[in-house]
């Protein structure tokens, strides 16, 4: 596949996401049900972003390129449909079939998904190869590291989305079918792991100093370990525990890996702080879920005020949501535009809205008040709409000029 074909597909997939997340904030403040929202903001918006994204970054830090052009296409079909499905079952009083449909959808996608890359890294998945370049020579220890989570965090997707199909039809289920047991496969266990490994790559490129080697390591070695046991263990336990443990040592770690990097940097890109300030928010995301693991060996709420509640937007938009953004406009650079608010001015706002939403719905969530929880929520629509508005005119601005 060309480079162009490969940078096109990736731009759409996150037009896509971002058109999610504007959505899903939409209807947190309308008042959707929870699992709509959950729809919405992991299989709609964080997922859209991670499988365009993966298409990009994945081959070449194996040193290969995508073998195929057709099934990005095929599989942002797919994905679209499948969340647009498993959302509308979450929404309205529809058949149950639609929720079948909509696994069916979405797991066809991901076995493109996995086909693709595992195909076109099936050489040099057990080799040395990470695409370092020369100059980059210390990054290379920490590279081939990262590169042997990325398998792993693709089986998290592979059983996850089995057990979404399980859930909803006929086949033997590896779990009960609870969905929260599910979603933490797919969230903890590909997305974050994946997120970790690519990002432990992405970070030190961007502010041009390299990654502590052991902080690193224990930090993909936590994040691999820890999704299985939560998810499997969710309810109480000692693998509950267990697993809420290597979580927390991963999200800090993640938070002290990057937090060296960005005060080692000399010069600090527009979207840095928000991957500082996401990680800060999963540190505080994975201290609830700890509690709540911690507290389950005693039947004893430790932190009872809207826990449950507050650990979701804490990771989902806390950290995912504020990590990715971060990632994205470095990637894509917003003051590469001509167009009115391309502007790093602009970028900062966005992130500003999204943060501070973040934080004030939380502090609404703690203290038990809605309206301040509304007030939240809308800084953050606000976040989502600058955010969709200014990424997808750059996206566009920027095929046009290639296809020019």
């Amino acid at each position: 596949m060309t480079g162009a074909g490969r940078s096109r597909w990736s731009r759409r997939f996150l037009v896509l996401s971002a058109a999610f997340l504007v959505a899903w904030r939409l209807g947190a403040v309308v008042g959707i049900p929870r699992r709509a929202e959950v729809t919405l903001a992991l299989f709609g918006f964080v997922f859209h972003v991670v499988f365009g994204m993966a298409y990009l970054l994945v081959p070449s830090y194996f040193g290969t390129v995508l073998a195929t052009d057709r099934v990005p296409a095929v599989h942002l079909a797919f994905s679209f449909g499948g969340t647009v499905l498993l959302a509308g079952r979450a929404l309205f009083d529809v058949p149950r079939g639609v929720d079948v449909a909509g696994a069916v959808l979405w797991v066809a996608g991901v076995a493109a998904f996995l086909a693709a890359l595992l195909w076109s890294i099936r050489e040099p998945l057990f080799g040395d190869e990470t695409g370092t370049s020369s100059h980059r020579k210390a990054h290379k220890w920490v590279d081939r590291r990262a590169n042997r989570f990325i398998p792993i965090s693709f089986a998290y997707l592979a059983v996850g989305s089995y057990e979404l199909l399980a859930r909803s039809s006929a086949l033997p289920g590896l779990t009960d079918g609870y969905l929260p047991r599910i979603t933490h496969l797919l969230a903890a266990g590909f997305v974050t792991l994946l997120v970790f490994s690519l990002g432990v790559r992405l970070a030190p490129r961007f502010l041009g100093v390299p990654a502590p080697r052991v902080p690193t390591v224990v930090v993909l070695v936590a994040g691999a370990v820890g999704p299985g046991l939560v998810a499997f263990g969710l309810g109480g336990g000692p693998a509950f525990v267990a697993g809420a443990v290597a979580e927390s040592v991963a999200f800090v770690g993640f938070a002290a890996v990057y937090l060296s990097i960005y005060l080692r940097a000399d010069k600090r890109r527009v979207g840095s702080e928000a991957i500082l300030v996401g990680s800060m928010c999963g540190v505080a995301g994975v201290t609830i879920g700890l509690t709540m693991a911690v507290g389950s060996l005693f039947d004893v709420a430790l932190f009872p005020l809207g826990s449950i509640q507050t650990h979701r937007e804490l990771n989902l938009l806390g950290f995912l949501g504020l990590v990715i953004v971060g990632f994205a406009v470095q990637f894509f650079p917003l003051s590469a535009g001509r167009f009115r608010g391309a502007s790093e001015r602009a970028t900062r706002a966005v992130i500003g809205a999204l943060a501070v939403g973040v934080g004030v719905a939380v502090v609404g969530q703690v203290l038990n008040e809605q309206a301040i929880v509304t007030l939240g929520t809308v800084f953050t629509l606000v976040g989502a709409v600058g955010y969709g508005y200014v990424l997808s005119r750059l996206l566009v601005e920027i095929g046009a000029r290639r296809a020019g």
